[in-house]
């Protein structure tokens, strides 16, 4: 992969959708690759109280397979030139993207901000906000 390559965390919503373009715009402006990551988050289960009927583990992997079709699937849509990668990682998500960002040296992060404001913004996990403050490379944030 190219250094310095723009990240797109996605959760493959409308909303991060729309943030993609605004990644490829930027990655073909500085010539770089596009590195495209989608964080699964870790299935929570007791087996002491029976709840799942499959372990964690198989819903983990359940999950990752899913993720990755649709990877796939988005793959297949984005007609693009520039070199793209995909990583699928595990955990919570605002902490996934800043690692990615930090470890490989991205130029920047692009990623979609679910837009919520009030109450609904203290009830809910901002991870665009949490990236922004995070990342050590530019963050630009998409509504």
């Amino acid at each position: 992969m190219v250094s310095n390559a723009i990240l797109w965390p996605t959760d493959f919503s409308e909303t991060a959708s729309h943030a993609l373009r605004y990644a490829v715009e930027m990655a073909n402006l500085y010539q770089v690759g596009l590195k495209i990551l989608h964080v699964v988050p870790r299935p929570m289960g007791d087996e002491n109280f029976m709840i799942l009927a499959i372990t964690p583990e198989e819903l983990a992997k359940s999950m990752e397979e899913a993720a990755a079709e649709k990877m796939k699937s988005l793959l297949a849509k984005l007609n693009t030139d520039l070199q793209v990668e995909t990583k699928i990682r595990m955990g919570e998500a605002a902490d996934e993207i800043i690692k990615e960002a930090n470890e490989f040296d991205m130029g920047m992060v692009v990623i979609a901000s679910h837009g919520y404001s009030g109450i609904r913004h203290f009830l809910h996990a901002n991870v665009a906000e949490a990236v922004a403050n995070g990342a050590k490379c530019p963050v630009l944030v998409v509504k």
